[in-house]
């Protein structure tokens, strides 16, 4: 007995000196900036709802469709298109993300191009019964490592949109965003298809192991480079489970990144699986993407 209450006494000293898991210590105290306010001189821009139940590429499937349409674009000129997947947790004006506020005021500045915003919900599989629930495709349409979303976009969503506004067809005029299994989906796409999608900006992306997406770090380093810009968002108090590690998983996606001299960016904060430290920081993150891009 002599002896055990001196071992218990060095395991309580030892487990008071090491770090608490993040999830518990995570602050996730974010807040907006100005950019993320809706500003009196900052024209503003027309969100219109559209639903999509015809696809071919996703047979079955219905999803709610959002077009942003800033003031600034003419009718004329072509303008730079982003996609978000999750849709309706972007397109809000009172959300995580306020992705139509956070335009108007950086177009308004010129610190990011005249962009058309694409906000696409999952599609999901409607009940024969009237009265059950309709079932989500969203793993399986984000989470899924192949062509099949990019393809989606490309055939149908692009050309949809493209009947009322005029889209940039080049690489470098279009990005495309998500949040979560949205996020590793994002770079699906343009991994796939960098000839349609040249940026890229995941938020908490899933990078884990949910249909095999942690391969990436080890196909990033293994396979030639790719022309596409990557802004990856994460937080120590990010999910851990049977899938993998998020925290992990992003540092080594940037890892690989940083290996292969892409044109990348990690920005790392003590947030948890949500959209509070990105949502904040969406105003810089946006400016870091479109640099450069008139």
């Amino acid at each position: 007995m002599r002896r055990l209450l001196p071992l218990l006494a060095l395991t309580a000293l030892l487990a008071s000196l090491l770090p608490s898991a993040p999830h518990v210590t995570a602050a996730d105290d974010y807040t907006f900036g100005p950019d993320s306010v809706p500003q009196s001189d900052a024209p503003k821009g027309k969100v219109t709802p559209f639903k999509w139940t015809t696809s071919k590429v996703f047979e079955g499937t219905e999803r709610d469709c959002w077009v942003y349409v800033p003031a600034q674009y003419d009718g004329k000129t072509p303008a730079c298109v982003m996609v978000f997947q999750d849709g309706g947790g972007y397109v809000g004006e009172k959300g995580a993300f306020r992705v139509p506020v956070v335009f108007d005021n950086l177009i308004h500045k010129k610190e990011m191009p005249v962009t058309v915003g694409i906000f696409i919900n999952p599609g999901t599989f409607p009940s024969a019964d009237p009265k059950g629930k309709a079932r989500s495709n969203r793993s399986f349409e984000y989470d899924t490592l192949s062509d099949q979303y990019a393809k989606f976009l490309e055939k149908e969503i692009l050309p949809e949109v493209g009947k009322t506004v005029k889209l940039r067809p080049d690489a470098a005029g279009r990005a495309i965003c998500g949040i979560s299994s949205g996020g590793i989906c994002a770079f699906t796409a343009a991994w796939e298809r960098p000839d349609l999608f040249s940026k890229v900006l995941s938020h908490v992306g899933s990078f884990t192991n949910i249909r095999g997406g942690d391969v990436y770090p080890g196909l990033i380093r293994k396979t030639e480079r790719k022309p596409i810009r990557v802004f990856l968002q994460d937080g120590t108090g990010d999910l851990d489970n049977l899938h993998g590690s998020w925290p992990l998983a992003n540092r080594s996606m940037a890892d690989a990144l940083r290996f292969m001299e892409y044109d990348y960016k990690l920005v790392f904060g003590d947030g948890g699986h949500n959209g509070k430290h990105g949502g904040a920081i969406l105003p810089d993150s946006l400016r870091w993407l479109w640099r450069g891009e008139k």
